[in-house]
């Protein structure tokens, strides 16, 4: 009768810990292991907004900076990708804004944004500058 009670316990933690995907430690999702800093998007006039595609894992934390000269009243705008991503939080001079949702940002003078986010809906996605049409004004996101 032990020996039953003690395989079915042991069915029961092996089965637990083979239903768990991954171990992302005490702080989850969020956790340092889980963290990808990501190459920074630069708002200026003429100049293009990233080198070259994101490619992000569903799933995976992500921290990224935008970062605008002043050169011209810029902004970025995507709500297809503020909808597939959860964003933890956006940092504007050390204030730390946790949005239900975003639409765009926008900067008049030169200055820094840090957005952390979630990589959560996969697919493709953009950031671009609203009224520009070239592939160089925007920011493209491949999340698998």
């Amino acid at each position: 009768m032990k020996r039953m009670i003690l395989a079915a316990a042991l069915a029961v933690t092996a089965g637990a810990g083979a239903a768990q995907q991954f171990d992302y430690g005490f702080a989850g999702m969020m956790g340092k292991a889980n963290r990808v800093d990501l190459p920074p998007l630069t708002l200026a006039s003429g100049k293009p907004v990233q080198d070259a595609p994101y490619d992000l894992k569903s799933g995976a934390y992500y921290r990224m900076k935008i970062v605008a000269d002043g050169s011209a009243e810029l902004a970025l705008s995507g709500g297809d990708f503020f909808r597939a991503v959860w964003i933890n939080e956006i940092v504007i001079n050390d204030i730390e804004v946790r949005p239900m949702g975003v639409h765009s940002l926008e900067f008049d003078d030169a200055g820094e944004a840090e957005i952390s986010f979630i990589a959560v809906m996969p697919g493709s996605y953009s950031l671009g500058i609203p009224g520009s049409s070239g592939d160089s004004q925007k920011a493209v996101f491949n999340i698998q």
